[in-house]
């Protein structure tokens, strides 16, 4: 029988590895495949360098090469690295509700923390911050929870005038800690509505009105974001339970 740490999702990955397995997820997301370049660019290394990690993970059995460049996840590195984005965005929902961290930092301290959960705290985590089926930025943090939500339309796409809301922010904005601050300093957030009062082609902008007040982005991150039209369900927006937030309060006070 094999141990706990042989199994898919549980083995000991470097943090470096981990993160590509994150990265591979999310550009391989529905069956698609993407190539080193690709991985490269979004890991912002060299095609080299890319190149060597995909050789260690096609090594482990994670990831498979095909026709010399088309890459794709193995059914044990889908597992893996679905396990990982699991306690990735478990861990940014306690940084963020319970610690007091913003967006950013708490994704710079999940991914230093992640490879170090064992599956025990990791299940304590999740009752403590409520099961969520999301990561604090709205992306599905498994395929069932995937299937069963929308897909919602990207903000670049929106329509002057619209009323939308907030649905995600997708793995690859929360690659950007510039985007990720901005959205959350104007309030940007899964479940937050908002009026599209601009969209210039000529500037590539399109500026929204909300809570906070007016905030304009480049067309580029906006089609990183999705929303869905008018006031959407608030059912599909996590919250944490009550005294998580009042514990956060209670420190802060």
């Amino acid at each position: 029988m094999s141990s706990q740490a042989d199994r898919p999702g549980q083995r000991e990955l470097s943090e470096s590895a981990q993160s590509y397995l994150l990265a591979l997820r999310s550009l391989t997301g529905e069956g698609a495949s993407t190539t080193i370049s690709a991985l490269g660019r979004r890991m912002t290394v060299s095609k080299q360098a890319a190149s060597e990690m995909v050789g260690r993970l096609a090594n482990e059995q994670l990831v498979i090469v095909s026709g010399g460049r088309e890459l794709r996840l193995t059914d044990d590195g889908r597992h893996a690295a679905d396990t990982i984005f699991r306690r990735h965005s478990l861990l940014e929902w306690l940084l963020i509700k319970v610690v007091g961290l913003g967006w950013a930092e708490s994704d710079e301290e999940a991914a230093r923390l992640q490879g170090h959960l064992s599956p025990r705290v990791e299940e304590r985590i999740a009752e403590l911050v409520g099961n969520p089926p999301t990561c604090p930025h709205g992306n599905p943090i498994s395929a069932p929870a995937a299937r069963q939500r929308p897909k919602g339309i990207p903000l670049a796409e929106a329509t002057e005038g619209s009323k939308i809301t907030i649905y995600r922010i997708t793995e690859e904005a929360e690659e950007d800690a510039e985007l990720l601050v901005y959205l959350e300093e104007h309030g940007l957030v899964p479940g937050t509505a908002a009026t599209v009062t601009e969209v210039s082609g000529a500037r590539e902008s399109i500026t929204l009105d909300s809570a906070l007040g007016a905030s304009t982005m480049g067309l580029r991150p906006a089609s990183l974001i999705r929303v869905l039209p008018g006031r959407a369900d608030p059912g599909l927006f996590h919250n944490v339970p009550a005294a998580i937030e009042g514990l956060r309060r209670s420190k802060s006070g």
